[in-house]
């Protein structure tokens, strides 16, 4: 207990070793960070402006482009500063600040997901009560819901965090501040600590999980009961984009945090593909899925290049 103390800084070493693939990397999260806010932006502004969008589904997509902003935000940002400069060390309040940032956006996506397939589950198995189901009000309401129970939970584990103290070392071998990376330095994590996280994976991780997986499983059986052959496709199209997101995003976290990696390096790299390439890649497979984002995105190019 005498070793314990609270470290005004840490320093962030995700890539020691490495200065001579500094210039890669550093374009490589550069170009992931500016296509995946471009895209991410366009989804949002064509779903904005496009009145045949304003509908649950897209409201959905809408707020998926917000948080993928978001999850690449709050940790591409810092980490080109870090390469491009060459000072890894960020302060308390900084580090703590990113992780209330990327656990509130990361409980947002997996609430966002669940809520995507139950819009899904409700088209495609009760379409005649789609409208009365999620109505515009019913869908402000929930998508406020999502936002407030994200920085509610985000805000509680920082309070537990903020109680346990670091005594192994201040040193990071990650890219960002993370819950992972924060307790694998501390020598006292609190029982009220495991409790909370295990409550909060249990229903803000597995429930939703569990329940996609359930809607998913009706969605699927009624597909497969459909007479027509041109039925069953229009409703796999419908659903496809989102299961592939599904697949993706659950898949790649799974990897990387229930599955103990057996390097710092491949660590590192399941962490790039979920806070990094899925933000960028999840509106390219709404893009390309979607034919009435497509249309929407192309009059948007085409009023652009007008105006030029």
């Amino acid at each position: 207990m005498k070793n314990e103390t609270s470290f005004r800084y840490f320093y962030l070493l995700p890539f020691s070793g490495e200065t001579r693939s500094t210039p890669f990397i550093t374009a490589f999260f550069f170009l992931i960070y500016v296509v995946g806010v471009l895209i991410n932006s366009s989804i949002i502004t064509v779903i904005c402006l496009e009145v045949q969008l304003h509908k649950p589904m897209y409201l959905f997509i809408c707020n998926l482009s917000i948080v993928d902003i978001f999850y690449t935000s709050v940790t591409v940002p810092k980490l080109l500063h870090m390469l491009l400069s060459g000072n890894h060390m960020v302060s308390s309040a900084q580090c703590y600040t990113q992780f209330y940032c990327y656990v509130a956006v990361g409980t947002a996506e997996q609430m966002v997901l669940f809520t995507m397939a139950y819009d899904q589950y409700v088209a495609i198995c009760d379409p005649l009560h789609y409208h009365s189901i999620l109505n515009q009000r019913k869908c402000i309401l929930i998508t406020s819901g999502i936002w407030a129970a994200a920085f509610l939970n985000s805000l509680m584990f920082l309070t537990l965090v903020l109680y346990m103290s670091s005594c192994h070392s201040n040193i990071i071998h990650q890219f960002y501040c993370d819950a992972k990376s924060l307790t694998q330095i501390t020598c006292t994590t609190t029982k009220l600590f495991i409790i909370v996280n295990g409550v909060e994976i249990l229903m803000l991780a597995l429930s939703p999980l569990t329940c996609t997986l359930i809607s998913y499983g009706n969605i699927f059986s009624a597909i497969f009961k459909m007479k027509s052959k041109e039925s069953q496709k229009k409703a796999f199209s419908t659903c496809s984009s989102h299961f592939t997101i599904i697949v993706i995003y659950y898949g790649t976290s799974l990897i990387g945090y229930l599955i103990p990696p057996y390097s710092e390096v491949l660590d590192i790299i399941l962490n790039t593909i979920y806070t990094s390439v899925i933000p960028m890649i999840n509106p390219i497979i709404y893009s390309l899925q979607n034919s009435n984002i497509q249309s929407a995105l192309l009059v948007l190019v085409k009023k652009i290049y007008f105006f030029k």
